[in-house]
């Protein structure tokens, strides 16, 4: 899907608020994909990110996932406007154990002041990905705060 982009430096604006986000550095997320309406983050499998069986933690997943989904939307917004989370819904699909996770956001639906996203995440190895969740994210444009 094709998508209007409203900023000339939205690629350097989305990595450089990425970067600034001390949860992700402190998961160890990684941003591995930028497209405009479309985000990729990832994280490697850690004890610190498990939980008691050693899955990743569902806070984990989510984390990442909201992120995904709020940097894909952020890829559209004009200059000047920061995105935030309004709602969103995450159905965890399958417990995850593989190597890494890999979130993948994607706008559904552009707006000016509210964005639709969706995002799926992966489990990968190996022996194949797993579909581990899938979210549904209402994300608004908020003016004046701070990529």
């Amino acid at each position: 899907m094709m998508f209007e982009v409203r900023s000339a430096d939205w690629e350097a604006r989305v990595r450089s608020s990425f970067a600034a986000q001390k949860f992700m550095e402190h998961l160890g997320a990684r941003l591995t994909h930028v497209a405009p309406g479309a985000v990729d983050i990832e994280l490697d499998l850690r004890p610190e990110v498990t939980q008691q069986h050693g899955y990743f933690h569902a806070g984990a997943t989510s984390s990442v996932t909201d992120s995904a989904a709020g940097y894909a939307a952020l890829t559209l917004f004009a200059d000047g406007f920061g995105v935030l989370t309004t709602e969103y819904k995450i159905n965890l699909l399958n417990p995850a154990r593989q190597n890494r996770i890999v979130a993948r956001g994607r706008v559904v639906k552009p707006g000016r002041t509210l964005t639709i996203a969706k995002a799926d995440v992966f489990g990968v190895s190996e022996t194949g990905d797993v579909h581990i969740s899938t979210g549904l994210f209402t994300l608004m444009s908020v003016e004046g705060i701070k990529d």
